[in-house]
């Protein structure tokens, strides 16, 4: 009877080995499917992040305007890369003082809140400044 369960561990312990190998392959592609869960084939986390906001058109009326010659920081407009004529409309943004062309800057901004220069956030106090009492 020791032959017979020699012969007997030695089919099981390969089986065993193999079973759990597959185990762990199972786990692995269903750990997979839930981090590609989008089915474009770039892996996606599972942390939320807020959707980006733009400012309104109410917003984007608040900010200052002027012409291309009265820009001081640089003439170049970050977001189409040409130079900003001096008879062009400008837009300048409260805080860090960058400009960029009229309709460049209202295009970005309409879709995010942030200077394409450096990256600050325009806040509602940059648009709606206290007012200073004359007295």
């Amino acid at each position: 009877m020791m032959g017979g369960d020699a012969v007997l561990l030695a089919l099981f312990l390969p089986s065993a080995g193999m079973g759990a190998v597959f185990l762990v392959y199972i786990c692995l592609l269903c750990y997979s499917a839930s981090i590609h869960n989008d089915n474009s084939g770039i892996p996606t986390t599972h942390v939320k992040r807020p959707p980006e906001k733009g400012l309104s058109a109410s917003d984007l009326e608040k900010l200052p305007k002027v012409a291309g010659k009265d820009l001081v920081l640089a003439t170049d407009c970050a977001v189409c890369l040409d130079e900003i004529e001096s008879e062009q409309a400008a837009r300048i943004i409260p805080g860090c003082n960058h400009g960029f062309h009229l309709e460049c800057a209202d295009s970005w901004l309409s879709k995010n809140s942030i200077c394409p220069v450096c990256r600050g956030k325009i806040v509602p106090e940059l648009l709606n400044p206290p007012e200073i009492d004359p007295c």
